[in-house]
């Protein structure tokens, strides 16, 4: 009982706690946990969508997938989208939070303009900023022709295509981590800013010293969550691109689309989204630990 009070749960709560999770834990095992073993699985045959012509592959699979120039291909590319995503937007999200997070109707009106595209559909964002960008029929190459500026084929050059793609990515998403960000910065205590201040603190030391160390959870939460959903980017390659040009803009995710549903070759689609499962777990598991280690030392 004395170990049961020192923990603070008794073990009737804990029960209870179990329950309350039952429901999440069975969804997970039946839309996550399971199709990841079937995925497994399946990584290792050959068939197409119908189940036809299905043999056992062993590992050709995999040897096929490092040998596959159009694999490692999309996994630069992807990688490219990723560098070129996380950091700006994070740091976008992170000053922009940092100046509207007070409790007024003008920041009211800016969290709103600046969370709006968070909530929009990212094939809808990618066809408008499609349109927009068009040189030909595009309101910004128009408005640009008026000061004598002439925009080149952003989606359409080798060099351009993926800057392209990731400033609209940037642009609809980091609202998005700006909300979780001033939920962390409301979460810090006035207290500490209160004794910097007695101690005649600058603004910077205070940053330095107080908001970013505090803010360390929300940050790798909001810094992991961006980087498992830029090695996932999909739809707004393929509608503003299609992997194009000269196949600057495959991803991953495309990649697999492409093996699976135009070249009808599912075991291998399975076997290239193992491989980016396991690179994506190799890159956010270590800033998961980072975040836990942080927690129990602070």
């Amino acid at each position: 009982m004395t170990a049961k009070k020192k923990r603070g749960v008794t073990s009737g709560q804990a029960r209870a706690g179990k329950l309350f999770i039952l429901p999440s834990m069975i969804v997970f095992s039946i839309f996550v946990f399971i199709p990841l073993i079937v995925d497994f699985a399946l990584s290792t045959l050959n068939f197409d969508m119908m189940f036809n012509n299905l043999t056992f592959q062993s590992g050709r699979n995999y040897l096929k997938l490092m040998l596959d120039s159009r694999f490692w291909n999309s996994m630069l590319n992807t990688l490219y989208y990723t560098v070129g995503t996380v950091p700006i937007q994070i740091v976008l999200a992170f000053l922009t939070a940092v100046a509207i997070r007070r409790q007024t109707k003008v920041n009211a009106f800016f969290k709103s303009v600046f969370f709006l595209p968070a909530i929009c559909s990212m094939t809808i964002v990618s066809i408008v900023w499609s349109f927009l960008l068009n040189k030909d029929i595009g309101s910004i190459s128009y408005y640009f022709s008026l000061v004598g500026l002439h925009l080149p084929e952003l989606l359409n050059d080798p060099m351009l295509a993926m800057p392209t793609i990731i400033f609209v990515g940037i642009w609809k998403n980091f609202g998005f981590n700006m909300v979780i960000l001033i939920a962390g910065l409301l979460g810090i205590s006035g207290s500490y800013y209160e004794a910097a201040d007695i101690d005649g603190a600058s603004s910077s030391t205070k940053m330095f010293r107080i908001t970013i160390p505090l803010m360390k959870p929300t940050l790798t939460f909001v810094i992991v969550n961006s980087v498992i959903s830029s090695f996932q980017v999909f739809d707004q390659v393929y509608v503003m691109t299609r992997g194009g040009p000269l196949f600057k803009t495959e991803t991953v995710v495309q990649y697999i689309y492409k093996c699976s549903f135009e070249n009808y070759d599912m075991g291998y689609a399975c076997t290239v989204a193992v491989a980016l499962l396991v690179i994506t777990l190799a890159v956010s598991i270590p800033m998961i630990l980072r975040m836990n280690k942080s927690e129990t030392e602070s």
